[in-house]
């Protein structure tokens, strides 16, 4: 099978060195699949998504990835240990899965003080003209951002059954999506995000979207449109469509 880069070349700017992986899931929804397997080690087009978010995170120049790990973590341990081409840290929920935003305040220890990436290891993307994580770096602005989500329009957006997450005003500041409304973008999976905004996170397992919302609240929650093609593999059906995506454009 012929393969195709998903990500493109590296921009002149530099951006987060460190970025968060979120991988420690229970993919109940790609079963049976993932009843032997961690969903992050689910092959889309001859790659693992794990992987695939690993090349994006070294084209756009980090230098050390953090990965939460919880269900058949031992396999997730195993495979990274074939990457060479950037640091990789495992922080183990193996006792306790912490959610989203539980996972990330647990391994901030590991993340340092800067902004960094976030990415989660169940979605990707087809890149249009730049790479997307080095096109966040750009605009990224300490001053009056603390969170930046990359976003897909609904209609670049694959396997993905929602009725969106966001609107976006021209400044990039975000909205989300009223009560039995549809809004254009959908969060692609991809964010950068200061690390002050856990400050006075609770302890345990929470949901990061506690973060975006007061983010949201005060101001300085925005967001960027992806370029290319956003690839959400949730479910076994959804494989499908993203290798039949990354083959008409790879034609």
């Amino acid at each position: 099978m012929q393969k195709t880069n998903i990500i493109a070349h590296k921009s002149r700017n530099q951006g987060p060195e460190k970025a968060m992986v979120l991988a420690a899931g229970l993919g109940t929804r790609m079963r049976p699949i993932t009843d032997k397997i961690p969903k992050p080690l689910v092959e889309v087009y001859g790659k693992t998504l794990l992987d695939h978010g690993l090349d994006a995170l070294v084209r756009a120049g980090v230098k050390e990835a953090v990965i939460n790990v919880h269900y058949h973590a031992d396999q997730i341990e195993a495979h990274v240990q074939h990457r060479s081409d950037l640091k990789i840290t495992i922080s183990d929920e193996r006792e306790e899965l912490l959610d989203s935003g539980g996972g990330i305040a647990n391994a901030l220890p590991l993340l340092g003080e800067e902004p960094f990436y976030l990415i989660n290891a169940d979605s990707f993307w087809i890149e249009g003209y730049r790479p997307n994580l080095n096109r966040m770096a750009e605009v990224w602005e300490s001053d009056k951002m603390d969170i930046m989500l990359l976003l897909a329009g609904m209609a670049n957006a694959v396997g993905f059954g929602s009725k969106g997450d966001f609107s976006m005003d021209p400044d990039g500041r975000l909205e989300r999506r009223g009560e039995k409304k549809i809004a254009p973008f959908a969060y692609a999976g991809a964010a950068i995000l200061n690390p002050a905004v856990f400050r006075n996170a609770p302890k345990g397992a929470f949901s990061l979207n506690q973060q975006f919302n007061e983010a949201l609240e005060q101001e300085r929650l925005f967001g960027l449109r992806l370029e290319g093609l956003w690839l959400h593999v949730g479910t076994p059906d959804a494989i499908r469509e993203a290798e039949d995506a990354i083959a008409r454009s790879a034609a």
